[in-house]
């Protein structure tokens, strides 16, 4: 027999159970309209990859996440893609965010499936991509994707795998009738996941208060080593953490996980969505959700397509809308009241409760505490309740914090026995909700202080860069001008040049006159009467113009240079000093030509 341990707190509220289980599952049916929200797990929401008019199948992928953490989207039936628009979802504050819109054709035509008929011949790695490509998250919780839940760090070995079928919150029991009614399937699930972990150890946890579900797991795991652990009932049981705690008798450290004491936990109808998506190739587009509630006239468990709206899960239920007071999705404990019934139903979607005013009445007007110390005594993690309160409301968020806040997993307990009928778990949800808000932003003021230092790093690194560049350049500019000396000083002592810009002249000069001296011997002899060719001093003038004003603009374009240590300094020296030259032997020439001007002799002037 499995060895149980306790845990601190908790209480015994009303069950209301018997409401929902004395029907089998029914289906509940394709709807006009099916509304699938882009986020319906933890991490990133997925992109849709389908466009407004596209007819897809049922099983079809429609929305995928491509990088970071999530999970898949598929088409619950087929039909056609009506929009890709913001609508209601399913949250606390009614929010709305964006969904794809499917119209059912009520053809219900699948698209290809690839059923694994033994997922032992794969690798570890293909069966975690088959669940992630089937959309699976958590359907218990938070919807934390199965697929990296079930991929734990390499230095943090699962020794036990745990199946939560405790299902502790009042009137939800969608886990209990999963139980009943697929067993095999539940098992079937929990053989995947285990054969991916290896632990030393499996076992079902189930409340005592669900015998034939108990009855249904015993058979289902005969000639396994599965253990069916039977738990006293006692909320909030069913939490992942106090689970554990019962069945191992270990505790999740504060701000840890349970990997890091080498448990996981997964529920009832995640380990049947793994078996669909291994054994059928079905991927998560159902899943079973308990309607029940006293303004129902026939409650039970449906197996709904997911994106049916809850409008239309109560009809099947037969709401009695002169009887209905509140809605509240999840249970009467940990769920919230829906401002709207046009809201979906999604993959984490457990329980819609149809309460009359009497079944759960507004709650009475909040009053000062009076320190009973009822909060502390059932709160099952062992934490301050009463000084949570007081901090979270005059926002001291750090004193909250600093009293693990955290580790409040919002069972509602404290609220439940307050006599002052406070509100806490509100009071917590703002203050973790604040904090988040605080390290997102200082979170980001961190990353564009980062930013701004590298930034600066960079420029300084630039800047060391460009002066060492500066000084090579000057270093090289120094030892070429010495370089330049001691070959003027060697030409002077030898009678040649004394610089190379006169050495380039002279044979610049000696090229032209070859030059010159090649077309006067190409040219016949003149004679007497051949008229002297004059120079042209208003073309010579014009070139020396143009000489200097080319000039003026390279030592412009120097000076610049120089005056940002620009990389091009040297290249415009060379560039300036052909220009002097060109300036020079312009002048020369137009001096030339005037001076040969002045010296032709002046002809004689016609006498009439």
């Amino acid at each position: 027999m499995t060895q149980l341990w306790g845990f601190s707190g908790g209480i015994h509220p009303p069950e209301h159970k018997d409401i929902s289980t004395a029907r089998p599952v029914r289906r509940a049916g394709i709807p006009e309209l099916l509304v699938l929200p882009l986020q319906q797990h933890i991490g990133d929401p997925a992109e849709p990859i389908v466009e407004v008019g596209e007819r897809v199948l049922k099983g079809q992928k429609i929305a995928d996440v491509k990088t970071g953490m999530g999970v898949a989207v598929h088409a619950p039936t087929s039909g056609l893609i009506e929009g890709i628009i913001e609508h209601p979802v399913p949250h606390p504050s009614g929010m709305a965010d964006w969904c794809i819109t499917l119209r059912p054709d009520g053809e219900d035509q699948w698209c290809d499936r690839n059923p694994v008929t033994d997922y032992r011949a794969l690798d570890r790695d293909q069966v975690l991509e088959i669940i992630r490509n089937a959309g699976i998250s958590g359907m218990g919780g938070a919807g934390f994707p199965t697929n990296i839940k079930l991929r734990p760090p390499r230095d943090r070995k699962v020794s036990t795998l745990i199946l939560n079928g405790a299902e502790c919150e009042p009137y939800i029991t969608a886990d209990d009738m999963t139980m009943r009614e697929k067993a095999e399937e539940v098992v079937g699930g929990l053989k995947v996941m285990a054969w991916i972990l290896r632990p030393e150890r499996c076992v079902i946890g189930i409340e005592d208060n669900k015998p034939e579900a108990i009855a249904a797991m015993r058979k289902a795991t005969e000639g396994t080593q599965t253990e069916i652990a039977v738990i006293p009932t006692k909320y909030p049981s069913g939490g992942e953490k106090q689970l554990i705690q019962i069945l191992t008798g270990m505790e999740v450290p504060s701000g840890g996980i349970p990997a890091d004491i080498g448990v996981m936990c997964q529920n009832i109808g995640t380990a049947v969505a793994v078996a669909q998506a291994v054994f059928e190739g079905t991927p998560l587009i159902s899943r079973i959700v308990t309607i029940t509630g006293e303004a129902v006239g026939e409650p039970g468990n449906f197996e709904a397509l997911i994106g049916t709206p809850i409008k239309y899960l109560l009809e099947q239920a037969g709401i009695q809308q002169e009887r209905l007071s509140r809605l509240v999705l999840g249970g009467p404990m940990m769920g919230y009241t829906l401002t709207t019934e046009a809201v979906p139903m999604i993959k984490t979607t457990n329980c819609i409760i149809a309460a009359t005013a009497s079944e759960l009445p507004e709650p009475p007007p909040e009053q000062p505490c009076i320190r009973c110390g009822q909060c502390a005594e059932v709160c099952p993690m062992e934490l301050l309740p009463q000084q949570l309160f007081w901090y979270s409301k005059s926002t001291e968020f750090e004193k909250a914090e600093h009293l693990n806040l955290f580790d409040c997993i919002e069972c509602g307990a404290c609220s439940y026995v307050c006599p002052s009928s406070i509100p806490l778990v509100q009071y917590y949800r703002f203050a973790k909700g604040e904090i988040r808000i605080q390290r997102a932003e200082q979170l980001k003021a961190d990353r564009a202080r980062e930013r701004f230092e590298a930034r600066q790093a960079r420029l300084e690194r630039e800047r060391e860069e460009k002066e060492q560049r500066r000084k090579e350049r000057a270093r090289a500019a120094a030892d070429a001008q010495a370089k330049k000396e001691a070959e003027a000083e060697k030409a002077a002592a030898e009678g040649e040049a004394v610089d190379e810009r006169s050495a380039k002249a002279a044979l610049v000069e000696q090229a032209l006159a070859r030059k010159k001296a090649k077309t006067e011997a190409s040219q016949p002899p003149a004679t007497a009467d051949t008229a002297e060719e004059l120079p042209d001093t208003e073309t010579l003038e014009k070139q020396l113009h143009q000489a200097q004003s080319k000039l003026e603009t390279m030592q412009g374009m120097l000076d610049e240079a120089k005056a940002q240590q620009a990389d091009n300094v040297e290249k415009l020296e060379r560039a300036v000093a052909k220009n002097h030259d060109r300036v020079k032997r312009a002048e020369e020439a137009l001096a030339e030509a005037r001076d040969k001007l002045a010296t032709r002799p002046t002809e004689p002037q016609s006498t009439q």
